[in-house]
């Protein structure tokens, strides 16, 4: 099993944590794991990515043509990564910030209205986590608790008071795509 995950915004989304939680969690739970991070040389407002590749075997390239899920936080993120994900991926969008549906047909598509869900959760900064909940719905390539755990296990001290409230995101955001792919209105 291999599995890739783009993530995909613009800087201060919480872009690379996300990717981060996500490749400590494959590695705590035994995986073979790539996080490889890409920005540009703005501190915030820059364009983000990150892939991870998480693996039952050895990696042989971290580098992903067309990956099978991506989360796109941003207008320019979708515009930029539909086209390449794999027939039959998984796009999970932030409608907050995408004023379009998808064009693409042979892929699921999950919107999730991160911005405000975050928001809801106490904090906007929860955007990342809101998005990682939706991914973990839509492509379960990691179990919930594990990327809990990995993130209780990875935040530094100073932020481990927020894990309460990241979970909380973390859960809506999978309630709110496990609703729309069993075709539950939100």
């Amino acid at each position: 099993m291999q599995k890739e995950i783009l993530i995909a915004g613009f800087g201060g989304q919480g872009v690379l944590f996300a990717g981060q939680v996500m490749a400590y969690a494959a590695m705590d739970t035994g995986h073979e794991v790539t996080w490889i991070p890409s920005y540009g040389p703005e501190m915030r407002g820059g364009t983000a990515n990150c892939t991870v590749v998480i693996s039952d075997e050895e990696i042989g390239s971290p580098l992903v043509k067309n990956p099978p899920a991506v989360v796109a936080l941003n207008l320019p993120s979708f515009d930029k990564y539909e086209n390449l994900v794999q027939t039959g991926g998984v796009v999970v969008v932030n409608e907050s910030m995408v004023d379009r549906k998808a064009e693409r047909k042979d892929i699921t598509v999950i919107y999730v209205p991160g911005n405000e869900m975050a928001e809801a959760c106490g904090n906007r900064r929860l955007l990342n986590m809101v998005m990682t909940g939706a991914l973990l719905a839509a492509f379960p390539v990691l179990k919930m608790e594990d990327v809990k755990a990995a993130l209780k296990a990875h935040l530094p001290a100073k932020h481990q008071k927020l894990i309460p409230n990241n979970f909380d995101a973390m859960e809506k955001g999978f309630a709110h795509a496990r609703a729309q792919l069993e075709g539950i209105p939100a």
